[in-house]
Formats: C-alpha cells, structure tokens, sequence
C-alpha cells in the first residue's frame, strides 16, 4: 500500500442525513484507494444531523489501518470548517466557543482530532445536490442506512450538552 516513506493516498466522501433534528438519522463514507473502495454506514435511532456528518468522517477515518495521505471530501460546512477553523480555538479556549458556551459535540470532535493527528487530510467542501457522483452516492447510503437500520440503532447523542 504505498512506500515506507509515501504514504498511501486515499479519498473518502462522507455524508450524513437526519429525518428531524433530533431525530433517527444515518450516515455512510465511500473510501477510496486506487481500484479498492469500501463504502462504510451506520444508524441511529436519535441524534443530530451535525453528529451525524462528524460520524462518517470520524469512522471513515478509522477504518484506515495504517497512516495515509487523504483527501476528504464533504458537504458540511460544520464539518469542514470546524475541524480546519474552530477546532484549534476550541482547545485552546478549553473547548468553550467563542461565547464562552461548551462547544457542542465534543466527544466526536475530540476523537475526530485523534484520528486527524494519525494522518495528513485535506479537507475539502463540495457543493450537497448538485450532481457529484460520489456525494451522491453517500448520500443515498446515509439515506438507506436511516430508514433500514435506526429504528434498531442506539442513539448517538452528545451527552454533554446543556437542554
């Protein structure tokens, strides 16, 4: 998979989906390297659409066995700007945002980070609906994982977060 001093280049599309807000949600991450692509998804039977989107980047990113070059794609701007813009504020600022509020979803942020600190991503933002085959793609699995498998899933909520 690559050589000892080039890491293997991967490219993953991530998407989540959320029937509500709360509500039963899915998501699904198409991973691809060279002529190998895997497409990974999950339910739960609650949480957020945002948990939603940090959960497909969060377990496409730990199905990688060994470190990689990786470019990942999304159309969440929650996703993509928190982990490139906020993310270092948020810790520096002992993960409070900048209204001195807790940031919300802490425990996927923080192991989102983990996973990123194994690796070197580009992020990248891609426009959600508007025709991209492989966005496309993740959306349908995140769709068809929601209705085939949250009402079995447990929730996926952040346990932190002041009601």
């Amino acid at each position: 998979m690559g050589q000892p001093d080039h890491p293997p280049h991967v490219t993953i599309y991530t998407d989540g989906a959320c029937s509500g807000n709360p509500g039963p949600g899915g998501w699904a991450a198409l991973l691809r390297y060279g002529q190998h692509e895997k497409l990974l998804s999950g339910a739960a039977c609650m949480t957020t659409n945002n948990r939603m989107e940090l959960r497909a980047a969060l377990e496409a990113l730990r199905a990688l066995r060994r470190p990689c070059r990786v470019d990942l794609y999304t159309d969440s701007q929650y996703l993509r700007r928190g982990i490139t813009e906020w993310l270092p504020r948020w810790i520096r600022q002992g993960w409070r945002t900048r209204n001195r509020q807790p940031v919300k979803n802490r425990d996927l942020w923080e192991a989102l980070w983990q996973e990123v600190q194994r690796h070197d991503v580009h992020w990248h933002w891609i426009e959600g609906h508007a025709g991209h085959k492989d966005n496309e793609r993740v959306d349908k699995a995140a769709r068809q994982a929601l209705q085939e498998r949250a009402a079995t899933s447990p929730p996926d909520l952040d346990e932190t977060a002041v009601s």
